[in-house]
């Protein structure tokens, strides 16, 4: 057969081709980037509820306060 046809053969392969994934080269290693020193990250942390209770009932910015008991706890120098 010199020529394929111009319609494959069989419905099921060329309905099955449509969805086949097309052969890529494997995705580049992802760059790990430092962040910035005074940048914020989003992050997932487990607390006592009376924790919570403590820093929230003086309301908003009790994230802000949290953060903050932690750096004295750890003696980051916040450059203020």
């Amino acid at each position: 057969m010199a020529n394929p046809p111009r319609r494959p053969q069989n419905p099921m392969d060329a309905a099955e081709a449509l969805f086949r994934k097309p052969v890529s080269k494997p995705a580049a290693p992802a760059v790990e980037r430092r962040a910035l020193p005074e940048a914020k990250e989003l992050v997932t942390i487990k607390l006592d509820s009376a924790v919570i209770e403590h820093f929230q009932k003086d309301g908003p910015g009790w994230q802000d306060r949290i953060n903050e008991v932690l750096r004295a706890a750890v003696a980051i120098d916040t450059g203020e």
